[in-house]
């Protein structure tokens, strides 16, 4: 299952214009630079400070599969900050996003009735006021199932009340996500 924390960074990743540094010492070097030193790296990264120090001099090149995935990840995870901010700024405030998935929707709507849930392909743009919540709530530690309600919110105003101009009070169950997809 994808997860859309996940999802809102890989979009977020599609505005980098420079591609993050593929070698590992030179992810290191940028990592020692980010944090501002060798100690606060390895405690980070969870290995001894010499360690650190000979992936910056070059004296290891090939790091175990954990710290590579690990070195990745907090790499990617600080790298081009001031785009992802504008990216997650423009998204917020005039394009919004395109959120695609496959997933099972269910409703509920006036007293005594309901529609079964089933299996549904949906992609739907959401506005910039959608976007802006997805990302305020990821940036405040938002749980997934926060996210995953936050957009089925959006989807459900957006998708299945056509901007509420039908089918108000319809309440949305977005269950079993196979996947998401969210692009900018």
């Amino acid at each position: 299952m994808d997860s859309v924390g996940d999802s809102l960074d890989r979009a977020l990743e599609q505005a980098f214009t420079r591609p993050i540094p593929k070698s590992a010492p030179a992810q290191m070097r940028y990592l020692v630079k980010q944090l501002k030193g060798t100690r606060r790296a390895a405690e980070l990264l969870g290995v001894s400070q010499r360690t650190v120090e000979r992936y910056v001099t070059g004296q290891l090149k090939h790091p175990r599969r954990e710290l590579a995935a690990r070195l990745e990840r907090e790499v990617r995870h600080r790298w081009q900050p001031q785009i992802r901010a504008r990216a997650k700024q423009k998204a917020a405030s005039t394009d919004g996003l395109v959120f695609a998935t496959r997933a099972r929707f269910g409703f509920t709507a006036a007293p005594g009735t309901t529609d079964d849930a089933r299996i549904r392909d949906i992609t739907q743009a959401l506005p910039p006021q959608w976007a802006e919540r997805l990302f305020q709530a990821r940036d405040a530690g938002a749980t997934e199932n926060q996210l995953l309600q936050i957009a089925a919110e959006g989807l459900g105003q957006m998708y299945f009340r056509a901007d509420d101009t039908r089918a108000q009070g319809l309440d949305v169950e977005f269950t079993d996500v196979e996947q998401i997809e969210i692009s900018l």
